[in-house]
C-alpha cells in the first residue's frame, strides 16, 4: 500500500518520517468552516473533508488510487467554553494563551484514513496543564514565530515546553498526529499493522 499524507504540517511530516514510514505529501484547499460545537466531531469531520479533497484532486488528475491510503488530520485546543484553532494574529494568540494560562485544556486531534474502499475516522484527546504565564513570558513567546501556525497558539515541542506542567494522554497528539490511535485505526480498517 502507498501512503499519502494530506497535510501541510511540518510536524506531522516529521512524526511520520521518524517512524520510517514511506509517504508522499499531497494537499488540497479545504473549507475548514463547520458549525460543529463538539471538538471531537469537528476534528473528525475536518480530517475526512481533507482526505476526500485530496482524493478528488488526485482522481481528477488521473491518478490510480487503488493501492493508496490517504491520511488526513486536524487538531484543535478545547477549553470549557471555546474551541481554539490557529490564531489569526498576535492579538488573537495573546488572547488564547491568556485563556490557557494557569489551567488545563484538551488537545483534540482527528484522523481519517481513506483508501482501499474504506474510510475511517477517529480522534484522540490529551489533557494539558499550563503554568500561569506572567506578562513578560507571554510577550517574549509572542515575539517568536512559534504561536502563529499552531492550534491554541503554542507548540509543546518548542519554547512552550517550559510552561507546560504536565500532560495526561498521548504526547504526539499534542504535537499534531496521534500515532497510537493512527496505528489502532489502521489495524481496524486494514487488518494489518501500520509499521
Amino acid at each position: 500500500m502507498k501512503l499519502i499524507l494530506a497535510s501541510k504540517s511540518p510536524r506531522r511530516r516529521e512524526i511520520l518520517a521518524h517512524l520510517g514510514v514511506p509517504f508522499e505529501i499531497v494537499t488540497a484547499d479545504t473549507d475548514e468552516n463547520a458549525d460543529v460545537s463538539d471538538p471531537c466531531r469537528l476534528v473528525e469531520l475536518l480530517s475526512e473533508r481533507k482526505a476526500r479533497a485530496v482524493a478528488e484532486k488526485l482522481l481528477s488528475e488521473g491518478r490510480d488510487l487503488s493501492d493508496t491510503v490517504i491520511l488526513a488530520s486536524d487538531t484543535v485546543v478545547a477549553t470549557e467554553d471555546e474551541i481554539l484553532g490557529k490564531p489569526q494574529d498576535p492579538a488573537d494568540a495573546k488572547r488564547m494563551l491568556s485563556l490557557l494560562s494557569g489551567s488545563s485544556h484538551r488537545v483534540v486531534s482527528g484522523i481519517c484514513l481513506l483508501g482501499m474502499g474504506k474510510c475511517g475516522t477517529a480522534h484522540e484527546v490529551t489533557e494539558v496543564l499550563f503554568d500561569s504565564l506572567d506578562g513578560e513570558t507571554l510577550t517574549r513567546y509572542l515575539q517568536t514565530d512559534e504561536p502563529y501556525d499552531k492550534a491554541g497558539a503554542y507548540a509543546i515541542q518548542g519554547y512552550a515546553s517550559t510552561f507546560i506542567r504536565g500532560i495526561r494522554g498521548c504526547y504526539f497528539n499534542v504535537v499534531g498526529l496521534p500515532v497510537h490511535r493512527l496505528a489502532t485505526l489502521w489495524r481496524e480498517l486494514f487488518g494489518e499493522n501500520f509499521l
